[in-house]
């Protein structure tokens, strides 16, 4: 079940919720994002169900635990990972869109937005590098955390990993040149890309071209 990172501290900023969905284990974690992109771990843990109870009895578990969560700590975002159909065998695959959508039910119900980003957009955007393994973004976790070790399991590390992909997204959206809007009045530069956005978006733009279920 979820951990609580001892006392939290006082929220400022932005709260992301992350959801690694599995139905054998579903990472979750909350993350603060203040001032400077400066991090903090509130939550995270993973949600595990027994593999012979009913699809019914392990979807309520999950389903339970992602409101507990929502209620607890009222995030301003969810992000879920996004799973392609052809990236995992069937069965899995649909498990990972039965929570995804009780994930995205959920967050709707309060009123929170929520996002879904491939593997490789989470990589990107907490390691520079749209083709990390897991053990690069487990640590690159613990850093952005200032975590004294890496979390564990893999889905706990994973589902941070995208609470704080969900953290930097905005600002990420904000790269680059804007077009004119509505075709008229231009709008102001963006500010220049780093080099760990850079590769946010181009992991994003590979996606889009990879077409998505």
């Amino acid at each position: 079940m979820p951990q609580a990172a001892g006392a939290a501290p006082e929220r400022a900023g932005r709260r992301i919720l992350g959801i690694d969905p599995g139905l054998t284990r579903c990472g979750v974690g909350v993350v603060d994002v203040g001032a400077g992109r400066r991090c903090t771990l509130v939550e995270v843990g993973v949600v595990r169900t027994d593999v012979d109870a009913p699809l019914a009895e392990r979807l309520h578990a999950i389903g339970t635990e992602i409101e507990r969560l929502l209620d607890a700590h009222r995030p301003d975002a969810v992000s879920i990972e996004r799973v392609f159909a052809e990236a995992r065998n069937l069965n899995t695959v649909m498990g990972v869109a039965q929570i995804t959508g009780i994930a995205l039910r959920e967050a709707a119900r309060r009123g929170i937005p929520a996002e879904l980003h491939t593997p490789s957009e989470v990589k990107a955007a907490v390691s520079g590098y749209g083709q990390a393994d897991k053990a690069q973004v487990a640590e690159m976790v613990r850093r952005i955390l200032r975590l004294r070790e890496a979390p564990r399991p893999a889905d706990a590390a994973d589902a941070l990993a995208l609470a704080i992909c969900g953290a930097f997204r905005s600002p990420i959206a904000d790269i680059g040149p804007r077009r004119r809007a509505h075709g008229s009045t231009p709008v102001p530069e963006r500010r220049p890309a780093t080099r760990a956005q850079e590769a946010w978006l181009a992991a994003e733009r590979s996606a889009k071209r990879g077409g998505r279920a």
